[in-house]
């Protein structure tokens, strides 16, 4: 029997940790930022959601630049810049007094954030055995969704007994930490000859956007735009369906659901392919939203959170499974950025889309609506990535054949 090759080193374990830090800090502060600005600066709730949401595009323009710079400036070096500016911007919330500031430091912080987290995810995608890639990516996966539920739970209880300044030190200690993680971790650089390390500097659209992962990535974008209806108007929905304790639960069942699945499904799509793990998180995101929009009851939405969770969360981190196979090493930083590129752009014009349609059909119908367009995306995948990787795999067969 082979013996299976070491998934958890010693860099995994660190990446993963700070990784973990890193979403922690983005989950405590986007749950409080809105109600900061709201008492502290005298926002209106609409200039307060720009504060907590502008964010997202600090990230997007990270994301696009640190693909291709991880690779030419090496990975390490990303990750330090990375959290050295996630640790400046974060300093930079103590000078916040007013709502123009506070947007100009959120944005900056997002940035920090994106070129953080791609550098983590880059750096674990190299470090996983190829034969057990979906297994250990489903695992680092699993350090976000923790963040997703620990992150929103620990700035609220900390918001209630201590200051917006005493939070932000909190961060910092955390950022610190991150650092002080990072400079033990060890991190094997790529090789790359002076010609690729010439064309990774080109400015092109391929040197920002992986061409080869853009049909998984345009997948995982309307599936983040079908989720953004749980981040941004489920507590309003709990609201209006007096379930505010399911609706506070939602996101621990939600990251429950989604720890346990993970290493299942990691260890499937090594052994029985993408497609065994991948079809079934549409019909669980599907079931999710649709029993959301019939929802009356408490339990109906805590069931509702598992496959949710089992939807979404399972898809996220296998989608980035699915990237990471089908590009070069030295692609991984620009596919990886391709892919979160497409999923933080779901989730950020997702709730601009779909409140258009809360006059009209109301929060239900906006569920129902999501809940249609996830078992859609099914036949996308199908379009957009499995029938041409199908195509490409019986040319390849032939080609064998003949030679």
């Amino acid at each position: 029997m082979a013996v299976k090759p070491r998934l958890w080193t010693r860099g995994f374990i660190l990446d993963t940790l700070v990784n973990f830090l890193i979403y922690i800090i983005y989950y405590m502060l986007v749950v409080i930022i809105a109600s900061e600005a709201i008492s502290s600066l005298n926002a209106t709730v609409s200039e307060a959601g720009l504060a907590a949401g502008i964010f997202v595009l600090g990230t997007l323009a990270a994301r696009l630049a640190a693909g291709r710079s991880v690779e030419i400036y090496g990975r390490k070096k990303m990750l330090y810049g990375g959290i050295l500016f996630y640790l400046v911007t974060t300093c930079m919330y103590f000078a916040v007094d007013s709502l123009p500031l506070m947007y100009g430091v959120r944005f900056l912080n997002g940035i920090g954030y994106g070129i953080a987290s791609t550098a983590t995810s880059t750096i674990v995608s190299a470090m996983i055995p190829e034969e057990r890639r979906g297994e250990g990516i489903n695992y680092y996966a699993l350090s976000m969704s923790l963040a997703a539920a620990i992150g929103p739970f620990l700035g609220m209880i900390m918001q209630q007994f201590f200051s917006f300044c005493i939070i932000i030190m909190f961060c910092v200690a955390v950022v610190l930490a991150c650092l002080a993680a990072a400079f033990v971790m060890k991190v094997d650089e790529i090789r790359i000859t002076e010609e690729r390390r010439a064309q990774l500097k080109e400015i092109s659209l391929s040197s920002f956007l992986e061409p080869k992962v853009m049909g998984i990535a345009i997948v995982g974008f309307f599936v983040a735009l079908c989720y953004s209806s749980v981040l941004s108007f489920l507590a309003t929905y709990a609201s209006e369906l007096h379930l505010m304790t399911a609706g506070t639960l939602f996101f621990v069942v939600y990251a429950l659901s989604v720890t346990l699945i993970r290493p299942v499904a990691g260890v499937m799509f090594d052994k029985k392919g993408e497609d065994f793990v991948m079809y079934p998180t549409f019909l669980c995101l599907a079931v999710g939203l649709l029993l959301l929009s019939i929802t009356t009851r408490s339990w109906e939405m805590l069931v509702a959170g598992v496959f949710v969770g089992l939807g979404y969360g399972t898809f996220m981190s296998n989608g980035q499974a699915i990237c990471v196979k089908l590009v070069d090493e030295v692609r991984i930083g620009v596919a990886v950025s391709t892919y979160f590129v497409m999923l933080d752009l779901g989730l950020g014009v997702g709730p601009y889309i779909l409140g258009a349609f809360k006059g009209p059909l109301g929060f239900s119908g906006i569920y129902s609506l999501v809940g249609v367009g996830s078992a859609a995306c099914a036949f996308l995948y199908y379009g957009l990535y499995a029938w041409r990787r199908n195509l490409r795999q019986s040319h390849e067969a032939g080609s064998v054949e003949k030679a």
